[in-house]
């Protein structure tokens, strides 16, 4: 693709990278057919190549975003399936980014555009927050199911306060799985020690579902790995930065990178093992984020090559098959942040076969569920359709369970169907000696 860019906008070291993404596009439009927002709507401007040029223009011009060009970017889901199929290496993440940060910086959002994002950013990312933003939703659930219904709108493609306080608070779980309170930060492998890792505690996952941190914990000790919860890390900073809160996400990642430093300096570190893969293309994203940055470029770039999604890391372990394979019908759904933000699309399944499942393929596997982070609760309208798309495709397999190695996936499908869906570690350690996942006994007892 030609750009025209003038010398003095690519002494901007970010625009330069952008500049050079650009220039990789060949128009070709393969991108295009594996577009969730493109396959739903067909306008080209839903589509990463018609994005592409709204963001060529906006740079170029070097104007504030036009309200046009922010809703295309806003419904843009960042699955980065375009990447998966692009023949010419097109950057779109780091492009999209960009772009996002310069609408942020640029552009006066609408009064309740603002204010959602506000509580999004304020509450989403700090657990002990969310905890108490869950209990709060809990006592107003009656009522937000008297009001909401009435003033939201399904068919909305650009949603107001009220449809996206609707999707809220469909979304939002009637019940918080207890964890387990614990002031432990280091726990012991079983037997000889065979290696050492921290564990992404996280912020939502921690919070909604935090029995697959413990389970990871229970089948990593099992397996001879110690695990250690890093003093001071915290949110990934992912949901900020997919907002183009710039700042705030550069503040999470550098708060992880220190934490994660000083614990590898403390006794070492095999790995970075993250449970939330939305998460996990964040921080193996760290090096090139905060590249320009003396102080933490060189230990950011370290802890990026460190970091691997707990399917990863157990993949290269030798874990031993189950006495009695459970036969269980799985339906594997491959969250867009591992296939297509870490490209990782076997060991998972390779897994779960070892465990003793039996594993089928979703039909449109490549098509996101519609969860994206916060973009089930930005774009309802998108949301709901691809989360109704999936579904369909799952349920014409007839699993006993759905699988998955993202909290946002299982949110994002448990709001529309009935069939238990869990972590692929909970399954693992099941088969590996541990209990049964909470989502299964909970089917059981009905």
């Amino acid at each position: 693709m030609q750009t025209l860019f003038s010398e003095r906008q690519l002494e901007d070291r970010e625009m330069a990278v952008s500049e050079k993404i650009l220039r990789s596009c060949v128009h070709c439009g393969f991108c295009t057919a594996t577009c969730p927002t493109y396959l739903l709507e067909g306008d080209e401007l839903d589509s990463p190549r018609g994005r592409i040029y709204l963001i060529k223009e906006m740079f170029e011009r070097g104007k504030p975003a036009s309200g046009e060009i922010v809703k295309h970017i806003d419904r843009c889901l960042s699955c980065l399936a375009c990447m998966t199929t692009c023949p010419s290496g097109v950057h779109y993440m780091h492009l999209v980014d960009h772009a996002r940060a310069h609408i942020e910086a640029t552009y006066d959002r609408p009064l309740g555009d603002r204010a959602i994002r506000a509580l999004l950013a304020g509450i989403l990312p700090y657990p002990r927050r969310f905890a108490a933003a869950l209990r709060l939703a809990s006592i107003l659930r009656p009522l937000a199911a008297r009001l909401l219904p009435g003033w939201a709108r399904e068919d909305a493609k650009d949603p107001s306060l009220f449809d996206r306080l609707a999707a809220m608070a469909a979304l939002a779980p009637r019940a918080v799985a207890p964890g387990k309170e614990s002031a432990n930060r280091v726990f012991p492998a079983q037997g000889k020690r065979r290696g050492r890792v921290a564990l992404l505690s996280g912020c939502v996952q921690s919070v909604l579902n935090p029995s697959i941190n413990e389970a990871t914990i229970r089948l990593l000790n099992r397996n001879g790995i110690e695990v250690v919860l890093a003093e001071g890390e915290g949110c990934c900073g992912a949901l900020v930065h997919h907002m183009g809160r710039k700042n705030e996400a550069l503040s999470f990642a550098r708060a992880n990178v220190e934490a994660w430093t000083k614990a590898a300096a403390n006794g070492g570190l095999d790995a970075i093992l993250i449970t939330a893969s939305g998460c996990g293309t964040t921080i193996k994203d760290y090096g090139f984020m905060l590249r320009d940055d003396p102080a933490y470029a060189e230990k950011a770039a370290e802890i990026a090559r460190r970091t691997k999604d707990i399917s990863e890391y157990l993949a290269e372990l030798d874990l031993a098959a189950p006495e009695r394979p459970s036969g269980m019908i799985v339906a594997y759904q491959a969250a867009c942040s591992l296939q297509h933000g870490q490209q990782i699309t076997d060991q998972p399944k390779r897994l779960l076969r070892g465990a003793g499942f039996r594993v089928r393929d979703i039909p449109e596997a490549h098509i996101c569920c519609g969860s994206a982070g916060t973009y089930n609760i930005m774009q309802p309208f998108f949301a709901r359709r691809l989360a109704a798309r999936k579904l369909a495709n799952i349920e014409k397999l007839g699993p006993d369970v759905i699988a998955t190695g993202n909290i946002g996936c299982m949110m994002q499908l448990a709001s529309g169907t009935n069939i238990p869906i869990v972590h692929l570690v909970e399954l693992i350690d099941w088969a590996n000696g541990g209990p049964p996942p909470l989502q299964i006994e909970a089917q059981r007892a009905r």
